[in-house]
């Protein structure tokens, strides 16, 4: 007996077939005809972004993690069926061999301007990328970072991977804890002067008003003392720094150099022995997933408006 047209259409709507969805990556707009079945996330928070959508067995592995930073337990856990393909920034190569059919990556996070891997280069090879929106000021304009970033992010891969139910739940979860949380914090009489020291000792990198710990800082009742710095993640000089005295430093922690040695560094510096920061020992750590966009940045904001509040 021949299937019924029904039938067909059952079996068609079932494999996905048929069912596009289109979502806006930066300045593209990107038409899925499938849903992916071979994806490769770069970097830990987005990583975590596909995790936290339950979306690890659509996953044929991760890269650009151990290259710079270890797994909390959490994560560990999350991504132990998984390989990790490459311990930086993939090959173009890499993701072919792999057998991608979708690569989750952003400007700065998997893909360089020019460079090997972008979404131009992959597209003849059948692997369609979505871009992490935070990293779109890259190649064109976009408003100072803000929660919406992670918010569309992890709509977007709802989307994309036909699991638009869930992932909007997720984010009004993440809403309705955020507003709540900030609606019951103390308030502040100023906001204190915040800088970001991710790295860096000759010049530090920071970040400016495109960077998400401008949106945690300012969630948590802060300033961002290069809010007015045109830059995502960039180098800054010390003297802009000490001009601009900041009153808590926030420590991205990660990589070869601790967070303890980079408070450690200011501490000892005489160059900073007058910054308010300095002087009054106010240093709060924030791990590098937390200071990225992803699933942590709600608890991220919260440890902040912690710090703001300790004399």
């Amino acid at each position: 007996m021949k299937p019924s047209l029904i039938t067909l259409l059952m079996s068609v709507i079932a494999t996905g077939l048929g069912a596009e969805t289109t979502v806006q990556s930066c300045d593209r707009t990107v038409t899925f005809d499938t849903t992916p079945k071979a994806a490769v996330s770069n970097d830990v928070n987005l990583t975590e972004m596909m995790l936290v959508l339950g979306l690890a067995d659509r996953m044929v592995g991760y890269t650009g993690i151990s290259g710079w930073k270890t797994l909390d337990q959490e994560m560990t856990a999350g991504v132990e069926a998984l390989p990790e393909l490459s311990s930086k920034y993939p090959s173009k190569e890499v993701l072919i061999g792999a057998d991608a059919d979708f690569f989750f990556a952003g400007w700065n996070y998997g893909m360089k301007v020019g460079g090997d891997v972008t979404p131009e280069t992959l597209a003849p090879f059948g692997i369609e990328v979505y871009e992490l929106t935070e990293s779109c000021i890259h190649i064109g304009e976009k408003d100072a970072a803000s929660m919406e970033d992670m918010y569309n992010d992890l709509l977007n891969l709802g989307a994309i991977f036909d699991i638009s139910e869930k992932a909007t739940a997720l984010v009004q979860g993440y809403r309705t804890e955020l507003e709540a949380f900030t609606a019951d914090l103390a308030p502040l009489e100023t906001a204190p002067r915040v800088f970001v020291y991710d790295s860096g000792e000759d010049v530090p990198f920071t970040a400016g008003r495109y960077a998400m710990p401008n949106a945690l800082i300012e969630a948590a009742g802060g300033t961002n003392i290069m809010n007015d710095f045109a830059k995502s993640w960039a180098t800054v000089g010390w003297e802009a720094v000490v001009e601009r005295n900041p009153e808590v430093i926030v420590i991205v922690n990660y990589g070869e150099v601790t967070a303890a040695e980079k408070r450690d560094f200011m501490m000892s510096n005489p160059a900073f022995a007058d910054v308010d920061a300095v002087k009054y020992d106010r240093f709060v750590t924030l791990e590098y997933v937390e200071a990225t966009p992803g699933p942590r940045n709600i608890e991220a904001v919260k440890k902040l408006a912690a710090a703001f509040r300790t004399q």
